[in-house]
């Protein structure tokens, strides 16, 4: 079998099935395609959360490509133990850890400059036991502040009850007043933490947890604001910060970072260029660099591996996405999601149901194409102008997306059956047998004076095909067609049959016609600019037989009709 020939074949068959299946479920096909996608969206907003994950993708597009970003705080400055400082410590002081009389030396001159915060992420969790000395110079240089702040590492719960640490035992944990976890349980919970080595920073009580949590794609969108476990609240670092310095702690356990751009952002300086400046006697930087400012120490180096994933960046340092959540807590900036399913489900159903109904209906392809794409254009708009104008992420892609493949798939079904289920009279004389009565209307609309697209001959047509009782064809031919072809442009042919002793349908086309008449009226002086005298139009009616002489019986009306029509023109 040659390729062209099992092509031919192919085709066929799915013109064979598709009329098979037309013939089954006709237009009640997007009824049943609606529930099925009701109960998908219903299964999705309880248990699947698909579109869930969709709505994650589309946050990060939109964040990366907002037109209004927040500006980055100028009083948050992020001291860099980037590679060049590792590189220009070394020669002194080694690799990476450095001895802690260097953050010791470091801490004591930056308050100097009395910031307002001094912030580190990095985790003391353990004594240098080759450098005791060391440790107690940096625990002194805490105990003498009273605005550094240090992290604490949250453990997987899982090691929980191998812990002896309770949760009261850590400075500022308070308990959660709506909590439902009974008293013994509070009392005898312990919680698996990384503290930091130094009792200075214990007693102060400037702690809070610095985890950051991605998402399940391993993105990191989200910042804690505490964690509640066993009924405790366990502050994280910037809502500990927050707390100290008279900011309102979000009302959230947790909340959407509102990114302040891409890597780099925030004013970075160089650990070692700050640090070498320190020890000249002749200072190069300016000596109130620091002052009210919140001063972040943390690294940016590859090999200390704190590098996340998030919407700006595959590569962003960890330390920015710590000065993005203080940055936020600071400014009550950060984004809300309401997650809003039950409004997410409404809103997918009537995108569904109404765009099922139109094609139900049959309500037109430019109708149904163009107001599908409004309200999907609407919703994108609702969902960009929400994270450009607000702080409300409205996240409306779910709903887009299961409305888009809802009428992908009821678009595919109207093209493959279009044919099979627009009414046909020669396919309903082929099915019918004995002598009929065939009915032919032809309207011929004039293009001089109006221009008359396919879309404005399309909305016609179907103002045409709603008007009267009896079943009939409206077909058009648009004027594209090439030859002879081209004399029939911006016509349509209106036809129906009958028994040719049926004297009440005879009757019921009669009214039809009058019908048909009347909504063309209507139709010129709805869709043309010059509607008086725009259409011309001539009835015909002829005996013919159905079955297979039925197409042969149609050529023959038509030829009829406009030999009648040209003959009654030239009459006049």
């Amino acid at each position: 079998m040659s390729l062209k020939h099992f092509t031919s074949r192919l085709h066929k068959t799915r013109e064979h099935l598709a009329e098979r299946i037309s013939q089954v479920l006709k237009f009640n096909f997007y009824l049943y395609l609606a529930g099925v996608f009701s109960v998908f969206a219903l299964l999705d907003a309880t248990v699947l959360h698909l579109t869930g994950e969709m709505r994650q993708g589309a946050f990060d597009m939109m964040v990366r490509y907002r037109i209004v970003v927040p500006r980055p705080d100028p009083d948050i400055i992020i001291v860099d133990i980037n590679e060049a400082s590792l590189a220009a410590m070394a020669q002194e002081y080694g690799r990476w850890p450095w001895p802690r009389q260097v953050m010791g030396e470091f801490l004591e001159q930056i308050e100097k400059q009395q910031p307002q915060a001094v912030v580190f992420d990095i985790l003391f969790s353990d004594a240098d036991v080759f450098n005791a000395d060391s440790d107690a110079y940096f625990n002194a240089a805490i105990a003498k502040t009273n605005n550094t702040y240090f992290p604490v590492l949250r453990l997987d719960p899982a090691s929980d009850k191998l812990s002896q640490i309770k949760p009261d035992m850590i400075s500022g944990v308070t308990r959660l007043p709506d909590s439902h976890v009974d008293i013994e349980t509070q009392a005898n919970a312990t919680v698996a933490v990384v503290l930091p080595h130094f009792q200075a920073a214990l007693d102060g009580g400037r702690l809070g947890l610095h985890n950051i949590y991605p998402d399940s794609d391993g993105v990191a969108r989200r910042y804690n604001v505490y964690r509640a476990d066993y009924g405790w609240k366990l502050l994280t670092l910037p809502a500990t910060i927050a707390r100290d310095l008279g900011w309102q702690e979000p009302d959230a356990e947790q909340v959407l970072l509102n990114w302040r751009g891409k890597p780099f952002t925030y004013r970075y300086v160089s650990f070692s260029d700050v640090y070498f400046d320190i020890g000249n006697k002749v200072k190069l930087r300016p000596q109130d660099e620091f002052k009210n400012k919140i001063v972040i120490i943390g690294s940016t180096a590859p090999g200390l591996f704190d590098i996340k994933a998030t919407p700006m960046d595959r590569m962003f340092p960890g330390v920015e996405i710590l000065a993005t959540a203080i940055d936020n807590f600071k400014h009550g900036d950060s984004l809300r999601f309401p997650e809003g399913r039950v409004w997410y489900l409404l809103i997918t159903l009537g995108i569904v149901w109404l765009t099922a109904w139109g094609f139900y209906r049959d309500a037109g392809r430019d109708k149904i194409d163009s107001l599908f794409g409004l309200s999907q254009l609407i919703l994108l708009v609702i969902t960009y102008a929400s994270i450009n104008l607000t702080n409300t992420y409205i996240n409306l892609t779910g709903p887009v997306a299961v409305g888009l493949l809802f009428f992908s798939l009821a678009r595919l079904y109207a093209m493959a059956t279009s044919k099979a289920l627009k009414q046909n009279m020669v396919r309903v004389t082929s099915a019918s047998q004995g002598t009929l009565l065939a009915t032919l209307l032809l309207i011929r609309l004039d293009s001089e004076r109006n221009v008359i697209r396919p879309a404005t001959l399309e909305k016609i047509r179907r103002s045409l095909e709603r008007a009267g009782q009896v079943g009939k064809s409206v077909e058009m031919l648009t004027g594209d067609q090439k030859g002879l072809w081209g004399l029939f442009e911006n016509t349509l042919a209106v036809s129906w049959v009958a028994e040719a002793q049926d004297a009440a349908k005879h009757s019921a086309i009669e009214h039809d016609i009058a019908a048909v008449l009347a909504a063309l009226s209507s139709g010129l002086r709805q869709y043309l600019v010059q509607p008086d005298n725009a259409a011309s139009h001539f009835v015909y009616s002829g005996r013919m037989h159905g079955g297979v002489e039925a197409p042969a019986g149609w050529r023959l009306i038509f030829a009829e009709a406009l030999l009648a029509w040209d003959k009654q023109d030239r009459d006049k």
